[in-house]
């Protein structure tokens, strides 16, 4: 608790400093540019159509994309989005086969990992580390703090004569 009574409020880290201030750098400049272009225009007359570029041109679509994803603050959920298509180059063929991304925790920096046995679920808690060091490399110092691995997912428990009492199928031996 702080001198006055209330609870200490949680700073921000330098990477999301960072991000912040090049996000306000970016608009006040393009505000400029835009009150810039505004007083050429009235200028001359108003708008009118040119062989130069302005603000009413069609975008290609990669660079709307890029401009959108910037100006919404979603550069690390796009970049782990990557990492979940090349997830195969990263952790290799084999592992790959078995382990699945399904989601990244931008919060808590998780990502969550469904294995088909519990053998392979294993297998990837034993190499986390290194896996968590190789995305951060790729990714940023950071950006994953830990792999969560989601036990194996498989049919519904069926009741009947042949089952152990208290049985909850295939992945009962998990964990």
């Amino acid at each position: 608790m702080s001198t006055d009574g209330s609870a200490p409020k949680k700073e921000p880290s330098g990477v999301d400093l960072a991000r912040v201030a090049l996000r306000a750098a970016k608009e006040a400049a393009r505000a400029r540019g835009d009150a810039a272009q505004q007083k050429k225009q009235a200028r001359r007359g108003g708008l009118r159509s040119g062989a130069r570029a302005d603000g009413r041109d069609p975008m290609a679509l990669g660079s709307a994309i890029n401009r959108l994803i910037t100006e919404r603050g979603w550069e690390t959920p796009a970049a782990v989005g990557g990492v979940m298509g090349r997830w195969p180059q990263i952790v290799g063929e084999d592992l790959a086969k078995h382990c699945v991304p399904q989601r990244y925790d931008e919060d808590e920096r998780v990502l969550v990992v469904q294995c088909d046995s519990t053998a392979w679920a294993t297998q990837l808690r034993h190499l986390s580390p290194a896996l968590v060091a190789r995305l951060n490399e790729d990714l940023g110092h950071g950006t994953v703090r830990m792999i969560k691995v989601l036990n194996p997912g498989g049919p519904p428990r069926r009741y009947g004569p042949l089952r152990a009492p208290g049985s909850t199928g295939p992945g009962d031996t998990y964990g």
